[in-house]
């Protein structure tokens, strides 16, 4: 496997998964503590769409970048079919 380069947006994404992974780590101890299923459900989801979000955060700055690199700069016309294909992935 071959080392991909650290993108500018990589260290937004590593920042937003500690914020989830300490949200997470709340979570568990409201289960633990026996907290209402309502607020734990709501909390979840919230982790839920911060995990999304990186994750697209990721996938945008892979095509902006890689996508880029392996065919070349991208001309006005390409550049928004790129940005319809980055619009789309919000349906995976």
């Amino acid at each position: 496997m071959t080392e991909q380069p650290i993108h500018e947006t990589h260290s937004e994404v590593a920042k937003r998964l500690r914020r989830a992974e300490g949200h997470l780590k709340k979570i568990i101890a409201m289960i633990g503590d026996g907290r209402p299923c309502l607020d734990i459900a709501q909390q979840l989801q919230a982790v839920e769409s911060a995990l999304c979000n990186a994750k697209k955060a990721l996938i945008h700055d892979h095509i902006d970048h890689c996508l880029e690199q392996a065919v070349g700069p991208v001309s006005r016309e390409g550049r928004s079919v790129v940005e319809e294909f980055k619009e789309i992935t919000k349906y995976l």
